[in-house]
């Protein structure tokens, strides 16, 4: 981890990784469409027990990287909801063509 020495780089630092986030986000959205191109129904495409699986380990990953776990899984439901929501959109629209 970097040492900032100024409240400007501090924020310097931190907007460096906001749009890393974003970038990260935008490339598991990516991934997440091509997904819906293997599954074989809606069930298949909300996966609850990969979800369960997921939310453990990033709650544990936050832990041994103190974070709140609390954060991690709040950010990670809304992120598996919404990315859940455009697998499914993906997924019929397969269906059509």
């Amino acid at each position: 981890m970097k040492k900032c020495n100024s409240l400007e780089e501090v924020r310097t630092e931190i907007d460096i990784l906001d749009d890393k986030i974003v970038d990260l986000i935008s490339e598991r959205s990516h991934l997440i469409r091509q997904a819906a191109k293997f599954k074989n129904s809606v069930d298949e495409v909300k996966a609850e027990d990969r979800i369960e699986f997921i939310m453990q380990k990033v709650r544990h990953r936050a832990i041994a990287l103190d974070v709140s776990p609390n954060l991690i899984s709040d950010l990670f439901t809304i992120m598996i909801n919404e990315m859940v929501e455009t697998e499914i959109s993906e997924f019929r629209n397969k269906q059509i063509f």
